[in-house]
């Protein structure tokens, strides 16, 4: 069962909620599922563009929006609060009027806010933005895992398991390697388990990374 549904999705309703929070008529759903995709795209393309030159990725955890009759909120779990703010010279209302102009909403109808993730690589998101800036860079995969196995060490996680597919270390045949330490059980609804995929583009190609981490049951 661990490996036929996504895990997060698996447990929505016991310990995992939704990250859009709005109700909506049928004939507006789609709409406002559409544009909660296309703010979550433009916010991360903008972050991540302005967090290159600092940490080569752009460390968000996830992020979260509500929507409410007049105002669509837009609350940016990162790792590196302080750092993104320190790239931008005028601080979060700088950024907040650049993303007002990508996604095409009224000054009036959107805040953004920061909050800072209290251990950013216990975040599977961020932790696989970090091994995908380490393969972009050449560094050979089982060093990677074991780096970010040891990241993951210093959290309060008990368990994590790494996957990464694809032309590893430039070979000429794809295949997938993994690594595992403490407890992940997939199976148990109960559990809180933390998921993410992140492709990494490398010079030889694609390489699809996988996180799951165990942070204990309910």
């Amino acid at each position: 069962m661990g490996r036929k549904i996504h895990p997060l999705g698996f447990r929505l309703g016991v310990n995992q909620k939704h990250f859009s929070y709005w109700f909506a008529q049928t004939k507006d759903y789609p709409k406002f599922l559409k544009g909660d995709s296309q703010i979550r795209t433009s916010v991360e393309r903008y972050i991540a563009k302005h967090m290159t030159e600092a940490t080569n990725y752009g460390g968000i955890g996830h992020i979260e929006i509500q929507r409410k009759t007049d105002l669509i909120r837009v609350d940016i779990h990162t790792g590196f609060p302080d750092l993104l703010i320190e790239q931008q010279s005028s601080g979060i209302s700088q950024m907040k009027d650049d993303i007002e102009k990508i996604v095409g909403i009224e000054s009036r109808k959107l805040r953004v806010i920061l909050s800072s993730v209290p251990q950013p690589y216990g975040e599977p998101k961020i932790l696989s933005e970090h091994i995908a800036s380490q393969l972009k860079n050449r560094v050979p995969f089982r060093r990677t895992m074991k780096k970010a196995i040891e990241l993951v060490g210093r959290t309060s996680d008990k368990g994590i398991k790494i996957q990464i597919a694809g032309r590893l270390n430039g070979s000429e045949m794809a295949r997938i390697e993994w690594a595992r330490e403490g407890r992940v059980p997939l199976q148990t609804i109960k559990a809180r388990i933390g998921y993410s995929y992140y492709p990494a583009q490398t010079i030889h190609g694609v390489l699809g990374i996988k996180i799951w981490t165990f942070r204990g049951t309910e």
